[in-house]
């Protein structure tokens, strides 16, 4: 058995009862039952999935997974595939958005090169997990081999479960990579069983001309594959990513090790998606931080059956809206922790 098949099997539904207990908890609180909405449910999600009523703050980390993708040679997006090296160096010094927002968050900043093309120097903010210098374009064959794909999931899957060892209780998931939107709008559409037109959007801001050659190479693509939805591994490996591949092992070893796992955008959820096709008890770990505007979000989210805590219309990526989120994630567990109830702040419950 495989480390992907070991991983799959280990996941476990999610703790119903520590849900209910933190529910009771919360309702003591010097508060109306239920008032405060989301973050309670908040509150019990991270209570059943640590499976305990009164889980600890979390330390978080949030993995940033970077690749670059053959198909970019269809004219699919506004930048060159070498702004994904450039991008993944400034990840490293602590300048992107994705370095802001998580300083704010409290959350380690886990950059990783699952296949750049362009040569990076050496950097050790930078892990070189790579499994070559780019997928191949999906609309002339298989972007990589069924065993890549395999081997993708499970660097994810082995740096979840490094980083829970170190003492990481929440993972948030972010992406960098020229074309990945391509590659996952061909993803969503295989998926979901949907439309080219349904789930491709436009990325990085492209323009009219760009974004039909964009939706004319997500059909190409989808039309070239034999896809079984049966092999959910074989149509990532279709005509996925490399860094897709990896988040989605990231999805699989956060789940089998009982942390939840806060996506970001697109991407990432398209990643989740895959993860969930092969584990479907994996979609009980997951925290969606965000709706993006990128077309193919919201179908993807439905089908994961996950509801977004926020709605700022972002496109970036890198998983800053992971990092947002994760600020509720924390004032979630701060109520259940910190504020009075009744009893010990001397308040009438009139929902006793």
């Amino acid at each position: 058995m495989t480390l992907l098949d070991e991983t799959c099997a280990r996941i476990s539904p999610i703790d119903a009862e520590a849900a209910a207990q933190t529910q009771r908890l919360l309702d003591f609180k010097t508060k109306p039952r239920r008032s405060l909405g989301r973050l309670e449910e908040m509150a019990c999600r991270i209570a059943a999935i640590r499976g305990t009523a009164t889980p600890p703050m979390p330390r978080k980390a949030i993995v940033v997974m970077a690749a670059d993708h053959g198909v970019a040679e269809e004219g699919v997006s506004a930048y060159p595939p070498e702004v994904t090296a450039q991008m993944l160096l400034n990840f490293a010094r602590g300048g992107a958005a994705i370095n802001v927002l998580a300083r704010r968050a409290g959350a380690d900043v886990v950059v990783v090169d699952m296949g750049v093309k362009v040569p990076l120097p050496s950097n050790e903010s930078i892990r070189r997990l790579r499994l070559g210098p780019e997928t191949a374009n999906f609309t002339r064959g298989p972007a990589m081999s069924r065993e890549a794909a395999r081997q993708a999931m499970e660097i994810g899957i082995q740096l979840a479960e490094e980083l829970v060892r170190e003492g990481v209780t929440l993972l948030g998931i972010g992406d960098m990579g020229i074309a990945n939107t391509t590659a996952s709008s061909a993803l969503a559409a295989a998926y979901t069983g949907t439309s080219a037109e349904d789930v491709t959007g436009r990325g990085t801001g492209i323009d009219d001309s760009t974004y039909a050659r964009k939706l004319d190479v997500v059909r190409r693509g989808l039309t070239l594959h034999p896809l079984d939805p049966r092999d959910p591994l074989d149509t990532l490996a279709r005509l996925g990513g490399f860094e897709i591949a990896g988040l989605a092992g990231v999805v699989l070893g956060g789940a089998a090790e009982k942390v939840p796992v806060v996506l970001d955008g697109f991407i990432t959820s398209v990643a989740a998606l895959a993860a969930v096709r092969l584990a479907p008890l994996a979609a009980c770990y997951l925290v969606a931080s965000h709706r993006s505007v990128e077309k193919g979000h919201r179908l993807v989210l439905e089908v994961l059956g996950a509801r977004p805590l926020l709605d700022l219309e972002l496109r970036l990526g890198e998983g800053t809206g992971a990092a947002l989120a994760m600020g509720l994630v924390d004032a979630a567990l701060l109520i259940l922790h910190e504020m009075a109830t009744f009893e010990n702040a001397g308040v009438t419950d009139s929902g006793a």
